[in-house]
């Protein structure tokens, strides 16, 4: 038995040595062929290449061999001039945000992540790059739009809404950008040869008439995940100029009169009335339209928290810390999509122009449904919050008053526009889960 054990163990040490001596062999291999594979160079020669591995040498001698996000090759445009231009325009970005306050919650963080993508060599925007995998995280799954709906849930009031149950109107009349660039879409692609858009892929693209960064994303996944990027970078274009875009057509669509109508004072809501009506509108939608539940939910899911007053660390977590770090997220996610290869190409400007229309015609239609409404009697509606029916939340509602008081520094109509601008928030939602069920 002794033998054994020593025949046993004698084998264990002559292993164990075996394995130590071709450890350190192969060590003494690496750090050979390391010193032999590295071969002292000039400094001129050292100098020239770290020129070659220069942003700039990059842009005047694009690589021939560079691919893009995607592992697709680049035109020499979109490696140079292309790039150039896009963060110029991610510069005016700045600017907007910073000079003029147009929404830098949104449109600084866009901006930043624009310029990221676009610095050559560094492929921050790939598939191994921080922003590629901030957008394979959560853009391509649609969970930062149902975290962004949750929280903006949470900072909900839905007061006004019930207080005026008619501005449900403007918020459904706006939704008309919709459906009819979706007919538009469909009509040029049809008998036009410069659009060239399916039916998924029209109705992907018509839901940024409704201002709605977050459905935008939502059915675009479901429906056109190719257009992703140009349909997200497009939404929250928008939903940021809102600004820029909304009062030109208010104004052109409005007189003076009109402009200067006051609203009567808003009735109590009770307590009550808050917390049925999210779950109200979410078993509505669960009956009715399941598709459109994932946002409904969410959205309803903050809200109820908030009115429950049971939970305030909760709400305020939803209202500021998730909402904060999710924004800053989804931002540069749809900045990582603002690269020149992606953004300087014809179905993104076409995306673009669409969408443009879209977003106009939903403000129009909710400016001429207020219109529409002030001739039946009853209380006077000022049509500038009709333009609030979008659901850029709370932009569009302060576009709306900031309009009014430029007429009327007493007319404060912030509070009567956050009715329609919430409809319009269920509104697209519903819009969205239509569309997506019509392809299932």
């Amino acid at each position: 038995m002794k033998s054994v054990v020593f025949k046993f163990l004698t084998l264990l040490v002559f292993l164990t040595s075996a394995t130590l001596f071709a450890s350190a062999d192969v060590e003494h291999a690496s750090v050979a062929n390391a010193e032999k594979a590295y071969e002292v160079k000039p400094f001129s020669e050292m100098f020239g290449g770290f020129l070659e591995s220069t942003g700039i040498n990059a842009l005047i001698n694009p690589d021939p061999n560079e691919l893009n996000s995607h592992d697709e090759p680049m035109s020499d445009f979109h490696k140079s001039w292309g790039r150039i231009i896009m963060i110029l325009i991610t510069f005016l970005l700045f600017w907007l945000a910073i000079r003029k306050g147009f929404e830098p919650l949104l449109l600084l963080p866009i901006a930043f992540g624009g310029l990221l993508a676009n610095i050559p060599i560094a492929g921050i925007a790939g598939h191994d790059g921080f922003l590629g995998i901030i957008y394979e995280m959560g853009l391509a799954n649609q969970l930062f739009p149902i975290l962004i709906f949750m929280g903006v849930g949470a900072m909900t009031d839905f007061g006004p809404l019930l207080s005026n149950p008619k501005t449900a109107l403007l918020g459904g009349a706006a939704q008309f950008g919709i459906f009819g660039t979706l007919v538009g879409a469909v009509a040029l692609s049809e008998y036009t040869t410069i659009f060239d858009f399916s039916l998924q892929q029209a109705s992907a693209i018509s839901i940024i008439g409704g201002a709605d960064g977050p459905t935008s994303i939502f059915i675009a996944t479901a429906l056109a995940p190719e257009l992703l990027g140009a349909i997200a970078v497009a939404s929250y274009s928008y939903m940021a100029m809102v600004p820029i875009i909304q009062p030109p057509i208010m104004k052109a669509l409005t007189n003076d009169a009109e402009r200067k109508i006051k609203m009567t004072t808003l009735r109590h809501v009770s307590r009550l009335e808050k917390l049925v009506f999210p779950i109200m509108v979410l078993v509505l939608a669960i009956l009715v339209l399941p598709e459109s539940t994932p946002l409904i939910g969410a959205f309803m899911f903050g809200n109820f928290l908030k009115e429950s007053g049971v939970v305030d660390r909760l709400s305020d977590t939803m209202q500021n810390a998730l909402i904060n770090i999710v924004t800053i997220f989804l931002g540069l996610a749809v900045g990582s999509k603002l690269a020149a290869d992606q953004f300087l190409v014809a179905d993104t400007l076409a995306i673009l122009a669409l969408g443009i229309v879209a977003f106009s015609v939903g403000t129009a239609s909710g400016v001429i449904m207020a219109k529409i409404m002030n001739l039946f009697p009853g209380n006077k509606i000022n049509p500038l919050i009709g333009s609030a029916g979008v659901s850029a939340v709370p932009m569009a509602a302060r576009v709306s008053n900031k309009v009014g008081m430029q007429y009327d520094k007493s007319n404060m109509l912030l509070m009567h526009a956050m009715g329609p601008n919430v409809a319009g928030v269920i509104g697209s939602a519903v819009a969205a889960g239509v569309l997506i069920s019509l392809f299932q």
